[in-house]
Order: structure tokens, then C-alpha cells, then sequence
């Protein structure tokens, strides 16, 4: 069984150091966001997440429970 792929969004510059035991999680700095990608165990792990999240002060703005693997490249809609 795989583990549930979450995208989460945080305001601002997430530091590093926030996901130093969620090895298979991926940052990606927007504009004004910081977006996390990646699967996480269970409940949990993501329960884990937002609390170290909190310890640091950042602002949980999205949680979403994407699907249970990776997401490939989007599909190309017609006439793209």
C-alpha cells in the first residue's frame, strides 16, 4: 500500500530545518508561499508535520490530501 501524496501550503519562507525528519517531503518556494509536496505514513506522520510546522511559527494556510502516489506532469488540456 502507498501512502496518501499531501500538498501543503505555508506562508512565507519555510526553513529548512522543518522538514529534516520527513525525508520524502519536497519544498518549493512561490512568490509568497512555500508549497510542500510529498507522501506522508498516516494521520500521524501528517499530524507530526503540522506540529513541528507550529514550533516554527508558520502559518498553515492549505492542507490537501492530493491522492495515493506522486502526481506525474498535468495533462494537457485541448487546444494547449
Amino acid at each position: 500500500m502507498t501512502s496518501p501524496y499531501y500538498e501543503i501550503r505555508v506562508s512565507g519562507v519555510l526553513p529548512p530545518e522543518a522538514l529534516l525528519d520527513f525525508d520524502r517531503l519536497t519544498a518549493s518556494v512561490e512568490p509568497v508561499e512555500t508549497v510542500v509536496h510529498g507522501p506522508l505514513q498516516d494521520q500521524a506522520a501528517l499530524h507530526g508535520l503540522l506540529a513541528r510546522l507550529q514550533t516554527y511559527g508558520v502559518e498553515v494556510l492549505e492542507v490537501r490530501r492530493l491522492h495515493e502516489q506522486q502526481p506525474g506532469p498535468p495533462a494537457e488540456q485541448p487546444g494547449e
